[in-house]
C-alpha cells in the first residue's frame, strides 16, 4: 500500500521547524528576521500538530470495536501483535 502524502509532508516540517528554532536560537537574526521566523515557526507547528491530530484519529479508528472506539494505553514494553 502506498503512503499517504501528510507522511512526508509531516517530516519535512518537522525538520524545517528544527532548521528554524537553530537559526532562532543562534542569536544572529535581527529582530525582523525573528519575526518572521517565528511566525513560520507557529504555522510549521499547527501543521504538525494537525497531521498528528489526524493520526491518532486513524489510529483510535483501527483500534476501535464496532461503534465503540477505546483508546489503547502505548506500552513500549508489549509485543506487537
Amino acid at each position: 500500500m502506498a503512503r499517504k502524502k501528510t507522511a512526508p509532508d509531516f517530516e519535512q516540517s518537522l525538520g524545517e521547524l528544527q532548521t528554524l528554532v537553530e537559526r532562532l536560537e543562534s542569536g544572529e537574526l535581527s529582530l525582523e528576521d525573528s519575526l518572521a521566523a517565528f511566525e513560520q515557526g507557529i504555522r510549521l507547528t499547527r501543521e504538525c500538530q494537525g497531521a498528528l491530530g489526524q493520526a491518532e484519529q486513524k489510529v483510535q479508528m483501527l483500534l476501535g470495536q464496532g461503534d465503540a472506539a477505546h483508546s489503547v494505553p502505548f506500552d513500549p514494553e508489549s509485543p506487537a501483535p
